[in-house]
Order: structure tokens, then sequence, then C-alpha cells
């Protein structure tokens, strides 16, 4: 499965216990109907591991990390980083061998997120372009636990149509609801959709009248994708206001999902709190109508369905999850 070589986030990354705590828990999350465990070792760095012991197949989860070591909490068994048991209390001079070792998975830390990849391959975490200038700010908002499959949500996103009735009075207006036409090209990591306009009478947080504003989305994974909002000048109460926010997606089950929101906004005096409300009213206007779609995974036959122009991004999205080899989640 090609899910299993990409990379996906499964945590904040402060919501893993630092290393140089006394005693620290392990975090237990899930990934593509896979049970892990994170935790951090000596140095600081993340492990992920599949939370099962390899000797009597208990939860690691369930044990402690001291000393830079996982600790199973059946038997006391002692893992280092990259999975080898180092440690058996019942037999406290058994040296033990390369194949007593925990199963250990790809990990890195960025945009504030902990990424795994099952399996070993060539791809690389999704880039965030905004991430790396300084004249924007970054906060995560979430995560939320949402029922249904993970293309469904990116699908959401890329979706411009909604936001006069999903979001009427914010982001859209039932009394505006025409999509003009908009380009969409193919890029090496999906797809990139440009001169997507909407009128919206509070397009962000500092909105002080309606506005023309100009979209920009690019899918960057399977399960991710960017956008970029600039409002027409003049309608925000921050000079030369603009905004990038990145939907990351971890794909629990095939109809289940956990979603974060990156967030980099041209704001730093507002607090945490406050930018990540706005955020958090929009994403829970659409979420009872995400967990409403039937069927739930993401159908990739474009006859299951109807289309029109205006769905443009929505329909590229699924030719480019079909050519992909994508199986999890879509039908």
């Amino acid at each position: 499965m090609i899910e299993t070589t990409l990379w996906h986030p499964v945590a904040l990354s402060h919501a893993v216990a630092l290393s140089h705590a006394v005693e620290q828990a392990p975090l237990a999350v899930q990934l593509l109907q896979h049970a892990l465990v994170l935790w951090r070792d000596g140095q600081g760095r993340v492990q992920a591991f599949t939370d099962r012991c390899p000797h009597r197949g208990a939860r690691l989860s369930l044990g402690r990390v001291q000393g830079g070591r996982i600790e199973c909490p059946y038997h006391g068994w002692q893992f280092a980083a990259g999975g080898q048991c180092v440690h058996v209390p019942a037999l406290p001079q058994f040296t033990p061998p390369a194949t007593h070792c925990a199963r250990h998975h790809g990990v890195v830390e960025a945009n504030g997120l902990v990424w795994v990849q099952l399996e070993a391959g060539d791809a690389v975490p999704p880039a965030f372009e905004a991430e790396g200038d300084a004249r924007l700010r970054k906060l995560n908002c979430g995560p939320y636990d949402v029922a249904t499959s993970a293309p469904r949500i990116v699908e959401n996103f890329l979706d411009m149509a909604h936001f006069g009735f999903v979001h009427d009075g914010w982001l859209g207006t039932r009394e505006a609801t025409a999509i003009d036409d908009y380009r969409v090209e193919p890029t090496p990591t999906g797809l990139r959709a440009t001169g997507c306009k909407a009128w919206q009478p509070q397009s962000n947080l500092h909105s002080t009248a309606p506005a023309q504003v100009e979209y920009t989305y690019e899918v960057t994974g399977p399960y991710t994708a960017v956008l970029t909002k600039v409002p027409e000048a003049g309608t925000t109460a921050v000079a030369g206001w603009r905004e990038s926010i990145a939907l990351f997606v971890c794909p629990l089950t095939p109809e289940t999902s956990r979603v974060w929101f990156r967030l980099a906004v041209a704001d730093f005096e507002s607090p945490d709190e406050k930018l990540q409300a706005f955020q958090h009213t929009i994403f829970t206007q659409d979420q009872p109508v995400l967990e409403s779609q039937t069927p739930q995974r993401l159908p990739l036959d474009l006859r299951a369905e109807l289309h029109t122009a205006a769905d443009k991004a929505s329909s590229a999205y699924r030719r480019y999850l079909r050519a992909s080899g994508i199986t999890f989640g879509v039908c």
C-alpha cells in the first residue's frame, strides 16, 4: 500500500513529553489503522514504535519512559532508540540479541507536528512554503477528530462553492454564490488552482469590510493541502494582511481522520487563542456537513457523483489520487 511510504502527521510536537522529565508518559497515536507509540529518547529525539511489545504483545504506550528508554508495562523490558531491547529485568545478566527489538518507524518533526512514515520510501514530508517566511507568524490549530475519510476533508478544503451556504456571513453569502472560472494545473506533488476568487463578508479575523478575496490552492500530498488568501486592499485592520493555511490530515482509518491546520499570518499581536478561534469557527461549520456525506470514502470514479465547472479543483484532485495509486479512504 503506497500510503505506508508517505509521511503523515500524527501529533503536535509539544504533546510528546520532553526528554528531560524524570519520568515521561509515552503517547499512543493511530495511523492507517496501525497503533503507534511516540516518545523521546535521551537526546530529545522523537521515536515512533509499533505500540506492541515483541515479548508478549502488551501496549508499550501503557509503560513509561525513563533514562532515554521506553519500558514495557508487563515485564519491564526496556527498548532504546531504534527499537533494540537493552534490558530484560527477569534476566539481569542477559544481553538481548539483535532479534529482540520493537518495530520502529521513520519519524521527523516539522511544522510543529510529528510526522511518521510506516515503511521506508523516497517520499518527503509535505512542504509548507510559508514556514520559512519570517514576515508571517506560525501556529497550529487542532486537532479535530472527524468521522469521514481524509480525502473528503481535503476536497472540502479545495471547494469554494460551499462558502455561501456553510459559511454564510463569514466566508460567503447566499446573495453572492457565483464561482468565476479559475485555472487548475498539475504539480509534482498534486495540483495548483490559481485565479480563485470569492466575495466574503468576513474573510479573516481582522476584516473591517466585505472583500473580494483571491485564493491560491495547492495539493502538496494525497492528504495535505495549502491555501493562500489575499483580500483586496483597505478591507482589513492590519495593513498588507495576507495569510497561508496548511491542512494536514492524519488518516486514522478509511473513514475517520484527525486534522490540524498550520496558520501563517501577518499578525504578531493577537493572542494565539484569538487566531485559533477564527479557524475553529470555520472548521466546526464544515465538520457536521463533512460527517454527513455518503459514502464517507471519496469516490474516484468521476461517474459516481455529479460535477460542474465549479468543481474543477476537486475533480482534478480525484484524478490525482487515482493516478497516484491511493487506496486508503477512497472507493
